[in-house]
Formats: structure tokens, sequence, C-alpha cells
């Protein structure tokens, strides 16, 4: 008995046409989707049916056409799985007849295997479909009925929620079918390639196309993997018709424990599959999702949103693509990288072009226009109306920006030659991510190779972020959230292992109308002090994050420690708070100040104020400090790097190098202080120099001229010295602490008189015609004239006479920001 020709014969009386391997005259269609050619995907990753898409507003009568709409879709989509299932089923009773043979095409157990479930499945759903037919129909007649009003028909008299939950509480066989699918999916394989019988058999099954007489040829993995996909759109169809049933419908409670029901056996069977699509990985670990985020990925010049995965043993980098109505989301792959041997930089991207600039005011004025426009329409039909409009524009401009506009660059470099480039908006999460990547790289583990389709599709279930970090996402408004000025005073940093050029960054969240990221100036110290004042407009913002940060010449910057801090309006008023932050081993000090107000609409690229030939109590006020930072950050390089030279503040340094640093703190004073870290030394010193000499009123105020030069007829000493200190403590605090400052600074550059040949004598002739100027006759100041001769006399004699103190009170560099409340600590 020739069995294969028993089972050819069996199928063509069932009208069931069988192509043999050498015909081609069938209409083909690759039908087997991609995902089926892995060993196991969830069914939550298959794709659902197309629905029209739901109005955001609709009336009842709306939602009730639709609600037709769907359930026919839905009646028309069971009709050609019911097809696909018999199709499958088609050759079963042959294959069982054969079984028992001598020469089976397949033996009864693997017959077993390969229809496990399958004419379950098929009644199943023949029962359902029976249900839902007979009740359209009978709806359908209804409507058309001669005689009656159609208009008085509401459609509420449709009931198909009863058929829907029948149908979902029987959904557990599709739990035996998926556990049993990769056992028959290998049996059709290798069946397939071992048996030229059974091969022609699986690989040219057909069915009829509807009423349309065509006819589809499917792979028999092809038909075994519809079940699979049918399970998802399950649950899909019942969630689109759901939103197209209104709530007061009798259907409405039904459908969505129907709904309810589907989802948690979905959720169960991921759960298990999850367990299928792990890897051991070498030390007995198995691969693991270990973060994921939204990052802007830099290819050919272009930047696009991609959603990153972190596994335990590689970086997955994916295309995300939203779920159009009746349809799941999905991932596709873009980039994968082994963590062995990763190398990463960090560095923040380049200043920005007027162009630039440009466009990030125009977007951010459009945000803060349609940020209005939400707070305005709150009420009413027509006002949810314009608020969800509003806030879907706001949401394109957010991701615009968030695309757009970052400013830190990750690059990953990996020892087989392939680099990638990442940006990101915030250094805090760059770090994070660098963290966290660093730290699987220290346990070496070796990467096995992933199966990149099933790792790619598996993106969906297990995601940890499910949007982008779009803040107007939130669309409940939030009372303790910041509107206004929030300022933060950095002070101080301790706990440095050694000296290190480090600065502080500071980042706000909220709608990005404005900056929600600043920075110090570098300090080179083992306890650096930066006493600067930074100001946030901000407009939402919640959470405070603090970096310190160190510089190195040549090598990556380094984040020293981190920590975030929630902003509470109810903790934070116009007065100073202040707080220690600890950032791992390093201690950061800062004081906070918020003064809530109505915000103007963002301003163009806000210059910063000059400094040079400004007043000094002008320059100190604007920020916030007692001594100008131009002064400071000068005498702090000289100090690290300038004590030692030969002629230091004697040696001129080049003028275009003088005059691109003056440029340099007139308009950013980060870029400045960066700059001064390579200049040549005598140029440092010239800026300081120059900075005095143009003040518009020396740093001791000319109205004190004439009282010290009296001060020098004095023959005792201590006298002499009580006189000039007590006239220095009448000048203002911006200039009595700039003055202290710079001499106690002159004082330890003569201290090392045997190297730099500067003395006090010779420090007091450079500084005395800039610091003490006489008064000019005429200009509204009285008293004898004074002779050149005289005037660089007095002025040098009263700078020497201060560096000779031994006793000069000390400095004080920035304002007190303490408040009456005890200092907190906030350990991280």
């Amino acid at each position: 008995m020739d069995v294969y020709q028993d089972a050819v014969r069996y199928l063509e009386s069932q009208h069931v046409p069988v192509v043999v391997e050498a015909e081609t005259d069938v209409l083909e269609e690759d039908v087997f989707q991609e995902e089926a050619e892995s060993c196991f995907l969830s069914p939550l990753l298959s794709e659902s049916i197309d629905f029209p898409d739901t109005p955001t507003f609709c009336s009842p009568e709306e939602m009730l056409e639709r609600r037709l709409v769907v359930l026919k879709c839905i009646l028309e989509s069971e009709e050609v799985y019911l097809r696909e299932l018999e199709a499958l089923l088609m050759p079963m009773k042959a294959l069982w007849a054969s079984a028992g043979t001598s020469q089976p095409v397949l033996s009864s157990r693997q017959v077993h295997t390969v229809f496990y479930q399958v004419p379950e499945l098929r009644d199943m759903h023949q029962s359902f479909y029976s249900g839902l037919k007979a009740r359209l129909s009978a709806h359908c007649q209804t409507e058309l009925r001669p005689g009656e009003e159609t208009e008085s028909y509401t459609g509420f008299e449709l009931m198909v929620g009863d058929l829907f939950l029948k149908m979902v509480n029987q959904i557990g066989l599709y739990g035996g079918f998926i556990e049993n699918y990769e056992e028959a999916v290998e049996v059709v394989r290798k069946c397939t390639q071992s048996d030229p019988r059974f091969r022609t058999l699986a690989q040219s099954m057909m069915s009829n196309n509807g009423s349309d007489k065509t006819r589809t040829t499917y792979t028999f993995e092809a038909l075994l993997y519809k079940p699979l996909d049918r399970v998802t759109k399950t649950t899909l169809v019942l969630r689109d018709l759901l939103n197209a049933t209104p709530v007061d419908h009798r259907d409405y409670t039904v459908l969505q424990e129907a709904l309810r029901l589907s989802r948690s056996f979905l959720s169960g069977v991921n759960e298990s599959s999850q367990c299928k699509r792990e890897v051991t990985l070498s030390h007995g670990m198995r691969r693991q999702l270990m973060r994921d985020d939204f990052v802007v990925d830099v290819s050919e010049g272009e930047r696009s949103l991609r959603h990153l995965f972190l596994y335990t043993d590689l970086l997955l980098c994916t295309r995300f693509k939203h779920a159009s109505r009746g349809k799941q989301d999905q991932y596709r792959f873009c980039w994968y990288l082994p963590l062995a041997g990763l190398k990463l930089r960090w560095v923040a991207d380049q200043e920005r072009s007027p162009d630039t600039h440009l466009r990030l005011h125009t977007i951010r004025t459009k945000m803060y226009l349609l940020r209005q426009q939400l707070r305005q329409h709150t009420k009413g039909s027509r006002g949810m109306s314009l608020a969800a409009r509003s806030r879907k524009k706001l949401e394109q401009m957010e991701l615009m920006l968030l695309t757009n506009f970052p400013v830190y660059r990750l690059e990953l470099h990996s020892p087989s030659g392939k680099s990638h480039t990442l940006l990101l908006s915030s250094l805090y999460e760059l770090e994070e991510w660098r963290e966290a990547i660093h730290k699987l790289t220290t346990d070496n583990i070796e990467t096995v190779p992933p199966d990149l389709l099933t790792l790619t599709s598996a993106c969906v279930k297990l995601r940890m972020t499910q949007q982008p970090p779009l803040h107007s996402t939130n669309a409940v408004e939030n009372e303790e959230s910041l509107c206004g000025t929030l300022s933060v005073a950095i002070h101080s940093a301790y706990g440095l292992q050694q000296p290190a050029c480090a600065y502080v960054c500071v980042e706000v969240d909220g709608y990005e109308f404005y900056d929600t990221q600043a920075q110090t100036h570098s300090v080179h110290s083992l306890n650096p002090h930066w006493d600067q004042e930074l100001s946030f407009q901000v407009d939402g913002a919640q959470d405070l994050r603090v970096l310190c940060v160190s510089q190195s010449d040549g090598q990556d910057d380094a984040v020293l420690g981190k920590a975030s801090v929630m902003l509470e309006s109810k903790t934070l008023n116009k007065r100073w708070r202040r707080q220690t932050l600890h950032l791992g081993q390093v201690e950061v000090t800062l004081s906070l100040k918020y003064c809530p107000h109505p915000l103007e609409p963002p301003s163009s690229v806000a210059q910063q104020q000059p400094v040079f030939g400004v007043p000094i109590e002008t320059v100190a006020q604007q920020e916030g400090v007692l001594v100008p930072h131009v002064v400071r950050c000068c005498v702090e390089e000289l100090e690290r790097r300038g004590l030692d030279e030969v002629g230091i503040y004697r040696i001129s340094g080049a003028a275009s190098d003088i005059s691109a640093l003056k440029a340099a703190f007139n308009s950013n004073l980060r870029e400045a202080v960066t700059r001064l870290r390579c200049a040549d030394v005598n140029a440092v010193s010239g800026v300081l120099k120059l900075y005095f000499r143009e003040l518009p009123e020396p740093l001791i105020p000319t109205e004190l001229f004439q009282s010290l030069a009296r001060t020098l007829d004095i023959q005792d000493m201590n006298s002499q010295l009580a006189s000039m200190l007590s006239l220095l403590h009448s000048c203002p605090d911006p200039n009595r602490h700039t003055c202290l400052y710079l001499l106690h600074h002159l004082q330890r550059v003569s201290e090392k008189e045997d190297i730099n040949k500067m003395s006090l004598r010779n420090l007091a002739t450079v500084f005395g015609p800039s610091l003490l100027r006489p008064p000019v006759v005429g200009l509204g100041h009285d008293g004898p004239t004074v002779d050149i001769s005289q005037e660089v006399v007095v002025q040098v004699q009263v700078v020497f006479c201060y560096l000779q103190c031994n006793n000069l009170p000390e400095a004080q560099t920035s304002l007190p920001h303490d408040t009456d409340a005890e200092e907190e600590t906030t350990h991280i």
C-alpha cells in the first residue's frame, strides 16, 4: 500500500488540491510571518486586525455605528481564521490512518504533537463564529425590516458580550497549544527534511480565500503559527470593541470582564515564555534586562529617537513603532554591541550655532504658549477638546527638543571596530547609563550570540520604560511642583582623594521653556570652593540633580558623585536653605532659594553681563558674591601653576591672549575658566591686572586717597597700620573683601621671592597705581592736587604697607546664604 498516494487521494476527495514540488502555477503568498522563524515567540508580538480609528470625541450614535463596523470586521476575521484551521486539520485524518501502517508518514505520537489542541480550537471558534453571525444577521434584518422607522432603533439591543465571555472562558485551550508549539514545529521541520512525501504535503497546503474562490498556499509552519497570532488578536479586538461600546450599554461590563480575563491569560503566557527566552551566560548567569530608556542615536549625521535596552551582556538599540488602533506595539532591530571590551567616552556637545539657538528659542516659545492654552482650557467639553489638542502639540514640541537639542554625547567603541554615538539631554542620566554598563563590563561576562529577532520582539514585554521622558505627558498638575525662580548657590566640595579641577553641574526637570541645566566654573583644589549662584526659571519642576565632575587635560571628564533631591514648594521659600549632599565619597554644600511667581515668555539667548569696565559693586551683585569670579579664578590659576614663574606680574603676556580672555570673561564665565587652564601664566596675570586697571572707580575708593596719604606720616607703625586698616574697613563690602583677597594672594606670591624674584616692594609697585588713584579736580573731588611723583609714591607706599601687615583680616568671598534654620544633610 502506498500511504503517500492514499493521503493524496484522501485530500483530493475532500476537494483539497495537493500541489507537488514541480508545480508553480498556483497563487502563492508569503503568509508566514518572520517572527515564526524563531524557535518560539510570545503571541503578544503579533499584529491585530485593522479597525477604523476611534474619534477622540463622538456621540453615542457614532459609537454604535463604529461598534457595528468593529463587529463585522471581527466576523470576517473569524471566517478567515476558521478556513485556516480547516486547512491545517485537513491532512490530519490521512496522517492518522497512515500512522498505523508499516510505512507511516508520521508516527501516532508525532501526529498527536502536530495537531495538539487544534480541533478543540476550531470547535471553540466555530461556535463563537456561528453565534456572532446569527446575532449580526438578526440585527441587520431588524434595521432593514420594511414598515419600521430605523431612527427608533438605537442599536443598544445588539448584545454580543456573552459570546465573547464564553469564548474567553475557554481560552485556556491556547495554553496547551502554546506549550506544545515548539515541539510541533520541530516535528514538522524534521519530517519535511527527511520525508519527501511529507515535504510535498507540508509545503503546499491550500485554503480557499473566501467568496472569490482564489486559493492561498501555506506552509505547515505558517498554519501552525496562526493560533499564536489569533490569541493576541482576541485581546486586541476586545479592547477595540470595548472602546466602541457606550458605557451605559449592557455589554460594557461583560466585555470588561472578558478583556480582563484575556489580558490575564496573555500575561501568564508571556511570563512562562520569558523563561524559555533566557540564555545562560558564563558563570551560570542568565541574560536579563537591566535598564532601558529612550535616547537619540546618531547614524550618518541623522538623529533618531531610539529605545535602548541594556542586557546582562549586550546593548540592544531598537526602533519603536507606535501601535495604531487595533495593533500591538512593536520594536525593530537597529544594532547591538556586546559589553565585553566595550569602551565608553562622553563629552559635552560643542557650542550651539546662532541658527540652532534661534530654532531652540522658537520651539520653546511655542511650547510656552501651548502651556498657557492648557491652563485656560480646563472646563467644558469644548475646553477639554482644545486642551487635548494643545497637549498633543506640546508633546510634539517637547519631542523635537529631546531629539534635536541634547547636549551630551556618549560614544561607544567595540573591540570589533563597531562604534555608535548616543545623545542625551541629561548628564545625570548619561552617568546612570555609564555606571550600569561599567558595572556589567567589569564582570567579564562572555556574550552569547543572541537570537536578535526573538530578543528584539521580546522588548514589548520586557521594557520597563513605556514612553519617551516627556514632561507634557503628565496630564495631572502637581501642586507641589515649582513655578518661578529657583536659585542654587554652590559653595564647596569635600572628600576628594586628590586635588582635581572640579566643577558642579545642576539639572532641574519640568517644562523646558528655559534652560534646565547650569554648571559652575572649574576650580583646581583638594577642597574646591565655588560660591557661585546658579538661577533657573522653572515650570513644573519637582527634581533637582547635582553632579560633581572632575576635568582632566587630554582625558575624559569623570563624574565624582551625583545626587537627586526632591523639590517641595512647602519646604522652600525666599530665604536661603543650606544643605550638604553626600554624593558617595564627595560632599557638596549648597543653598536653595525659591521665589514663586508667574513666568514670562522665554527670552532669546540670555547674554552674560560684562564684568570688565563695570563697577565692582555691580559685578558682585550680579554674581551674588563679594569677590568677583574673574578675580578668584585668575588668582586660583596663578597659585596653581604660576608662583614659580620668574617675574610674574612684571612680565607682560601676549596682548592677543589677554584680549581673548577678557572677551571670554565678558560673555561666558565657564568658557573663560576653561581657557585659563591652558593659557600662558603671564596672560592670566595680565588679565587680573587689566581688570583692576579698567575699574571705573579704583578698588580702594578715591575719597580715601588723601586720608591714606596722611597715615603715611604717622611715625608709630602700629598706629599707622591701625589707621590704614580702619580706612580699609570703611570701604564697601565688595571693595574691602576683594582688596583683602588680593593682598593675601600677593603675600603668598612673595613667599617664593627666591624663585619668582617678586618681593613685596615689586608687587606694590605693580599694583599700587591700579588699586589706588588720586582725586581728579573738576570731577566732584575737592582738596589739594597731588603731583605725579607724589601720587606714585603714595600709591606704592600704601599697598606696600598693607602687604607688610602680618594680621590682615581674612577675606570673605561670598555672601552668607545661611538662614536661621539648621543645616540639612542629604545622604545619597
